[in-house]
């Protein structure tokens, strides 16, 4: 199966990709061979992968990454870079290829110390791959410190490096930096291509697929995990129910305090047993004994990795309290599809009656208004504001209309 499958209603960037690949993998061969190189080649040094969340920009840089490391033999019979079974495409989507660099952060921002490390390991030579190649998933978390460290590496580039980049979009990346890589857009894939491939590679069944792609609108990582995660079907369902429950200033108030604890309960599961893991595994190489003391001089390591511990919770906790602030904007958009008689398909139907309770009783100018409402919560807490702060602001506003 090529690796190309795996991109979901990205047909034209799938088809620019493998021409890419297959110049690249002409380059490495001429240059091997000693021959003159391709005149006019599709291959850069650096990509820039934009998207709305869930278009599967990871997923098309992961998959260039394999094509370009593809070892299959039936490159040299005129097949395409990618096949998806070679071991230079296996180790590459999986992650344990020696000259793929996979680098996210599950961290706030991406710091300059973390992306020296990245320029010092994009200026080696393969170590047994046709290329060194780096996949920076989160390159909007750059910071600008870290994003002038950056340009330097795309500027002048390694002969044999290439640089994968992902944004939502390219003014979440430096200017100096999105000038030099060539762009390529993703879009939001189909809802019914969500459901399909959530039944062909995760076995869920159509129904549960169908509704689950419906509800977060050709999201597809959210959408596995509403199909196959309870607890997450059980926080959308409460998320869809705030919009009833802020008829006076004490139920916006509490309905506040509600979403706030339900995505740090959320942030502290996710993060439980990650920090139980990395905390044990720290005082094992550090040489301390079961349930005894640590040796002298390691706290400093250890208050560095509780920092960033607490780090990691405070973006999960946004993360989820961000999602749940999606789920509404989604519940208040098919609200405006009723009261304007649009033909857009209504992505929450599990709650139509308190849609079509809530378009009775408001005007489509005052759903707007709901809808920038929460926005203006999601922008206060990207600038840092008190969750709570912003979400009680939120309510009081879904209150008036």
């Amino acid at each position: 199966m090529p690796v190309w499958d795996d991109l979901v209603g990205q047909e034209k960037v799938s088809e620019q990709l493998a021409a890419a690949a297959r110049d690249a993998d002409a380059l490495v061969t001429a240059v091997a061979a000693g021959t003159s190189l391709p005149e006019a080649s599709k291959m850069t040094h650096a990509w820039l992968f934009t998207g709305p969340p869930g278009s599967g920009r990871s997923t098309a840089a992961r998959a260039f990454a394999a094509a370009l490391q593809c070892v299959s033999p039936d490159r040299a019979l005129g097949g395409v870079p990618g096949c998806g079974f070679c071991d230079g495409c296996h180790t590459s989507l999986v992650g344990t290829h020696a000259d793929v660099e996979i680098v996210r952060t599950d961290l706030l921002s991406i710091g300059v110390k973390e992306t020296r490390d990245l320029v010092r390991r994009a200026q080696m030579s393969p170590a047994n791959g046709r290329w060194q190649v780096i996949v920076l998933e989160d390159a909007d978390r750059l910071t600008e410190g870290a994003g002038n460290v950056l340009l330097k590496a795309v500027e002048e580039p390694a002969p044999r490096t290439v640089w994968l980049l992902c944004a939502p979009s390219i003014e979440d990346v430096l200017p100096t930096i999105r000038s030099r890589c060539r762009l390529l857009t993703l879009r939001t894939p189909p809802v019914d291509a969500v459901a399909d491939i959530l039944v062909r590679r995760d076995g869920i069944e159509p129904d549960v697929a169908a509704a689950a792609a419906r509800a977060t609108q050709g999201h597809i990582g959210r959408a596995r995990r509403l199909a196959t995660d309870p607890n997450a079907r059980a926080r959308r369902a409460a998320v869809l129910k705030l919009p009833l429950r802020v008829d006076d200033i004490g139920g916006c108030l509490k309905a506040a305090q509600e979403l706030i604890d339900t995505a740090s309960e959320d942030a502290k599961q996710l993060a439980e047993e990650v920090d139980v893991k990395e905390t044990e595994d720290l005082k094992a190489a550090l040489g301390a004994p079961q349930g005894g003391r640590m040796p002298r001089g390691t706290a400093g390591v250890m208050k560095e990795l509780e920092d960033r511990q607490k780090r990691r919770r405070t973006r999960t906790q946004r993360d989820s309290l961000d999602l749940a602030l999606i789920d509404l904007t989604g519940f208040y958009r098919d609200v405006l599809a009723l009261q304007l008689g649009s033909r857009v398909a209504i992505a929450n139907m599990d709650a139509e009656d308190a849609l079509e309770r809530l378009a009775r009783g408001s005007s489509p100018e005052a759903t707007l208004r709901r809808i920038e409402a929460i926005a203006a919560c999601r922008e206060a807490l990207d600038r840092n504001v008190a969750p709570l702060l912003a979400v009680e602001a939120m309510t009081v506003a879904l209150r008036a209309g």
